[in-house]
């Protein structure tokens, strides 16, 4: 055999057959997303509602019918900024080379703050609730998988005016990056 077809023979076998790891039952990860959306502070007699952006860093743990992950996020509209803190766990639907999956997540937002009429308000740190949907694209010959998502996160009282405090609703379109290792 010449060495070109052991060559051959060599790069379509990788390409094709599972990941070294296959038989480890939870593969770990870290990663990053970006996003766009929208941000709705729900408050008593009005609603106000913003684009925002989202970006956050992700670390988690991918199981055969589960995956669970702590994420750091920040949203920022136009008038205002803050963080989120999440642990979230994702229910994942058999399926072979894209993955949709469905999830819910519980955490915290802290700090950032709220400008109305050129004054700063601070937001509280609050319990925070999040449901998501989405897909995973499996590149097989690479470390690295893609999530594409809806998802939509609620915070209550995240700060105090005037005897009212508004809750925030964000939601939106994420793209995650996970290099698994």
């Amino acid at each position: 055999m010449k060495i070109n077809s052991l060559s051959l023979i060599s790069v379509v076998s990788v390409l094709t057959c599972a990941s070294a790891n296959a038989g480890v039952m939870a593969d770990f990860y870290v990663g990053g997303m970006v996003g766009v959306g929208g941000q709705t502070l729900l408050a008593d007699h009005h609603n106000e509602t913003d684009a925002s952006q989202m970006f956050g860093a992700i670390a988690g743990m991918d199981l055969p019918i589960f995956r669970v992950e702590a994420e750091y996020d920040y949203f920022n509209s136009s008038d205002m900024n803050t963080n989120a803190a999440m642990v979230n766990l994702y229910a994942k639907i058999p399926s072979t080379v894209i993955l949709p999956y469905i999830g819910g997540g519980i955490g915290m937002v802290f700090g950032g703050d709220q400008t109305i009429e050129n004054t700063k308000y601070s937001i509280d740190s609050t319990s925070a609730y999040q449901a998501m949907l989405g897909a995973t694209i499996d590149i097989l010959a690479i470390p690295l998988k893609f999530d594409v998502e809806g998802r939509i996160l609620y915070a209550p009282d995240i700060y105090k005016i005037d005897n009212a405090t508004p809750d925030m609703l964000q939601y939106g379109v994420r793209a995650k990056a996970r290099f698994i290792f």
